[in-house]
């Protein structure tokens, strides 16, 4: 099926563009084959159009931003890398298959909002235990050989002192961490975050896209984020895809996120956030 109306507010393809969607990234990643690829990508929506011809094309090892106004497509187009959401047209390739399932248990997944009853019966301790289900060995192991096994993580993503706490009693902020350590737990190759943030408090929020970062280089990860906090992406990210239904710009966040760029894709004024230093 393909789209020719245009979206609302939204420019042609040809036109919404900030001159970069074919720059270089630094060094050879570039050429090695992608962790993820979406070649033409469409969805629509009871007929309203909501991705259109989207190709994206992520190397190992890079922290990659997907911004762009509500309603852009953004968590749409990931959980079409997710296998999650069919595209009507185009192909969705991870590792270099589109046999998505056959891959899915290299890549880790936390969505933007997972909402629990509030008689939800597990600690944080048995929930991430529930991740070591997977082996075998988990029949005859103890409780503290489990907490053995898992706490290298929960220090990591500092959620050790929760480990007691029933899973339904944590913050925003303390689930997301957790969901996060549930994911590191299967050890994968490509970690997908839908609004990390969401409902985290500003100094939290800078410390939750730091501890992004050393996850990242410990795991050498290949992470991709959806975030509308345009300040951390550019302090953060590697690499920045601006979405409006269709890829409106990509590039590094000095590319991006100047102010012609970020019109293109949000439609209005969006101030730049040159001013902030950029951690990579």
């Amino acid at each position: 099926m393909k789209f020719f109306d245009p979206l609302p507010r939204l420019k042609p393809a040809e036109e919404c563009s900030c001159g970069h969607q074919h720059a270089p990234r630094v060094g050879d990643a570039s050429q090695a084959m992608p962790v993820v690829e979406v070649i033409q990508g469409e969805v629509a929506f009871n007929g309203t159009p909501i991705l259109r011809g989207v190709n994206l094309r992520i190397p190992r090892g890079e922290i990659v931003a997907l911004i762009g106004p509500n309603g852009s497509g953004k968590t749409t187009l990931l959980r079409s890398i997710l296998g999650l959401q069919r595209l009507d047209a185009g192909e969705v390739r991870l590792f270099g298959s589109s046999d998505l399932p056959s891959v899915m248990s290299r890549v880790g997944y936390v969505p933007q909002k997972l909402s629990l009853d509030r008689s939800f019966p597990l600690s944080v301790r048995e929930f991430l235990a529930l991740r070591l289900k997977k082996t075998r060995s988990w029949f005859w192991q103890t409780p503290r050989t489990i907490e053995d096994a898992i706490r290298p993580t929960l220090v990591e993503m500092g959620v050790e002192p929760l480990l007691d706490k029933p899973i339904a009693r944590l913050s925003g902020g303390q689930l997301q961490r957790v969901l996060i350590a549930f994911s590191l737990l299967q050890e994968p190759d490509l970690l997908l975050l839908d609004e990390p943030t969401a409902g985290v408090d500003s100094p939290g929020e800078q410390s939750f896209y730091e501890m992004i970062g050393r996850v990242h280089q410990l795991h050498q990860l290949t992470v991709v984020l959806v975030s509308h906090d345009l300040s951390m992406v550019y302090r953060h990210a590697s690499w920045v895809y601006a979405l409006n239904g269709v890829i409106c710009c990509e590039g590094t966040p000095e590319q991006v996120m100047n102010a012609d760029s970020l019109k293109q894709a949000y439609g209005i004024h969006v101030a730049p956030y040159h001013h902030h230093h950029h951690a990579h």
